[in-house]
């Protein structure tokens, strides 16, 4: 197991200590932590590229692992009533799909479906958007003003989300046409 590798398990093990503190709401806990999450995909990232340490596992589980952490953040702030429920139906949706079509693109034609910078942008705009959204709560901030920001935020997260989606769908039917 490499440095990078181990980055992305610490990832993983963030995640139910941050569900804790946001569910809970502690916020400024939840959000530090959310924030390290984040360091740690930037620092992981970085590495493996600069020292040739790109592993097949880290190509599954580092999205796997901002995933979970996507999804988990969207669910508490869902159950919370903070994020609208359509958000958290459409992410995991997309992300189904990505799963599956990540599955059916390996199994027949060999092949691991990478992030490509569309899908590192979304990532990227909605790690922004859960990260304005926990500190507005964590500052004691929510007033009219904040919450339009918050949602503005969340709504370019989702279209740059449903953005990524069709780039993928794009990919996706040209990589099922060649192994025909």
């Amino acid at each position: 197991m490499n440095i990078p590798n181990i980055l992305t398990v610490i990832r993983f093990v963030f995640v139910p200590f941050f569900a804790y503190y946001l569910f809970n709401e502690r916020y400024t806990v939840a959000v530090v932590l959310f924030l390290l999450a984040g360091v740690t995909d930037v620092m992981d990232g970085l590495i493996a590229r600069k020292f040739n340490m790109i592993t097949s596992f880290g190509k599954l589980a580092d999205p796997l692992a901002d995933k979970l952490m996507q999804l988990t953040a969207l669910t508490i702030l869902t159950i919370q009533g903070i994020i609208p429920l359509p958000v958290l139906i459409i992410v995991v949706a997309k992300e189904s799909f990505m799963v599956i079509g990540s599955i059916f693109i390996y199994k027949k034609v060999n092949f691991v479906v990478q992030a490509d910078w569309y899908g590192k942008f979304a990532t990227v705009v909605f790690f922004l958007a859960i990260v304005l959204t926990i500190l507005v709560r964590s500052v004691g901030f929510a007033n009219s003003y904040s919450n339009i920001v918050v949602h503005i935020a969340v709504i370019i997260a989702v279209v740059s989300t449903l953005f990524a989606f069709f780039m993928y769908s794009i990919q996706f039917r040209k990589l099922t046409k060649k192994s025909n």
